[in-house]
């Protein structure tokens, strides 16, 4: 599946926080969005994800308008949001219950994936008993069982060490690989954007404006990149 931002700007309250924004992820590509810290990033992830509407412009999956609506596309915020009462499984689980899946064909589905996100060994643990990189495993199975066809994940690995983060960041990618998807990915980490991205979108500072769009392939000059994205944020 596509996803199509046209022309998106918004203000909260007072602060014009985006700027006729226009991008587009295709079929099983992995787009970064790339900017400093509070240029409107999640913002735009709120409104992709119809949490809230925009002032201007529209959002697409394929050719069908998204604005303003729920259901259709993954989000994993930057906290875990991991329901510290319930066991991995039944976290991972919700949202098969909120499908309409009883508990027991739930578990049962959820159970199946463990393994492939490395939590075989971890079902029945509480959230509190378990590292912030398998947080970060269990956080991403449940948004992969809400729907594993388009993501949106806001800086999923932020609060990870390098060694943690990068064993992720390769986790992530045979993730995507298995299950075919379409990924926005957003971050202020430019190596880790260099690393992850088939293309880059950088942001300006609030109200947030596509500064530069860069593609990247194996070829790609990462340091050279780097300098140059550097220079756009400066």
């Amino acid at each position: 599946m596509q996803i199509r931002i046209t022309s998106i700007s918004k203000t909260l309250g007072m602060v014009h926080t985006l700027d006729n924004i226009s991008l587009h992820v295709d079929q099983q590509e992995f787009v970064v969005i790339l900017g400093p810290s509070g240029c409107g990033k999640s913002t735009l992830f709120n409104i992709i994800a119809g949490l809230i509407k925009p002032d201007k412009g529209q959002g697409f999956i394929n050719d069908e308008d998204l604005t303003g609506k729920t259901g259709r596309i993954s989000y994993m915020q930057q906290k875990d949001l991991l329901l510290p009462s319930r066991r991995v499984l039944d976290n991972v689980s919700i949202p098969l219950l909120l499908k309409g899946v009883s508990k027991q064909e739930a578990r049962a589905q959820a159970g199946k994936y463990l393994p492939l996100f490395g939590l075989d060994e971890f079902a029945d643990y509480y959230p509190g008993q378990l590292s912030i990189g398998m947080r970060q495993r269990a956080a991403l199975l449940r948004t992969f069982l809400f729907s594993n066809e388009i993501l949106l994940l806001d800086e999923p690995f932020a609060s990870l060490d390098a060694i943690t983060r990068r064993k992720m960041h390769l986790w992530l990618k045979d993730i995507q690989k298995h299950f075919h998807s379409s990924i926005l990915f957003i971050t202020h980490d430019i190596d880790e954007a260099l690393f992850m991205a088939d293309r880059i979108y950088v942001f300006s500072e609030r109200p947030a404006r596509i500064k530069e769009e860069i593609h990247l392939n194996s070829e790609s000059d990462h340091a050279f990149l780097k300098e140059n994205i550097l220079t756009l944020l400066g």
